[in-house]
């Protein structure tokens, strides 16, 4: 069977899908190893007997819902591919303005005082926020010196998220950046001491947020995300909160997240556009100054930041 064939039979199959062409061009670049000018030119080459296996149980897999990312163990994120599995949330480009967002803020404090910058990446999970942010800072033009590489805590509930985070920074990171690196399994800041004097100069966060009954319904379509990931409405504990706005973590985050920061330091998060109002007057309540919302690539609010 030609990669043409293969091509119009998969697509047929995963017509339940919102991107089969796509999806099926992904999972061929990742059984042929090739990129999709390859495979564009190439439409007429014999795919063997292995490839076509292959390729064969991933459409299978796909069609029971699960992401394409997760059969592939990769997802492109900020321009680099970090390994996912479905102990993690599949990064999504709207989470690349978080990055944006809290470099901006970073390279303008640097600018009025240069110095090494302490940076709490809560709730990692792949860790893509944290190590795409140290490729940004580290790695783009007017970036920050060698010497004032910004030191990094990855902060997750979940072990199992943890080593994957733990595994995209020694695939992604140089020697010299990963070892600015240190991994903390913790329920919120429980496992960072108990602080008295804030030790972060800005906490990035992409938490769960989405309202329980929505965490229900998005599941249902075998995507296999860990629901701990999206669930906003848990208690410290674990256990349903009995709200329904997605706020019930965050309610919890904020303050503590307050304590953790210095005089000036930032609190950024992502949100959903349903409750980004609703979390900045959280912040306002917690004694958050400036605070400020943001928009991501469709024009929906999705971050919001504030001064302690």
């Amino acid at each position: 069977m030609t990669i043409r064939q293969f091509k119009q039979t998969a697509i047929e199959k995963l017509s339940s899908s919102p991107s089969p062409a796509l999806d099926i061009d992904v999972l061929l670049q990742w059984v042929l190893q090739k990129d999709n000018t390859f495979i564009l030119f190439n439409r007429d080459l014999e795919l063997t007997k292995e490839q076509l296996e292959k390729l064969s149980a991933a459409v299978e897999q796909r069609m029971t819902g699960l992401p394409v990312a997760y059969i592939t163990g990769t997802k492109e994120f900020f321009g680099y591919d970090f390994h996912v599995s479905p102990d993690v949330l599949i990064p999504k480009p709207d989470t690349e303005v978080l990055i944006e967002n809290a470099a901006n803020w970073i390279m303008d404090e640097y600018t009025r005082q240069p110095r090494i910058f302490n940076i709490c990446d809560m709730c990692t999970g792949s860790g893509c926020v944290g190590i795409s942010l140290m490729k940004f800072l580290s790695e783009s033009d007017g970036t920050i010196s060698k010497e004032h590489l910004p030191g990094f805590t990855m902060c997750d509930i979940s072990s199992a998220a943890l080593a994957v985070a733990k595994q995209n920074a020694d695939r992604l990171l140089s020697k010299t950046q990963r070892q600015k690196f240190n991994f903390v399994q913790t329920n919120l800041f429980d496992n960072l001491g108990h602080a008295k004097v804030g030790i972060y100069d800005i906490i990035v966060s992409n938490p769960p947020y989405v309202p329980a009954s929505e965490t229900t319904e998005l599941l249902k379509d075998g995507r296999s995300e860990p629901r701990l990931a999206l669930d906003g409405d848990v208690t410290l504990e674990g256990k349903p909160s009995g709200t329904n706005d997605g706020l019930a973590l965050i309610r919890n985050l904020i303050p503590q997240a307050y304590r953790f920061l210095i005089p000036g330091g930032m609190l950024i998060l992502e949100t959903g556009e349903y409750n980004a109002e609703e979390t900045e007057k959280i912040m306002q309540e917690n004694g958050f100054k400036n605070t400020k919302l943001y928009y991501d690539l469709e024009g929906q609010l999705r971050n919001v930041s504030g001064i302690k």
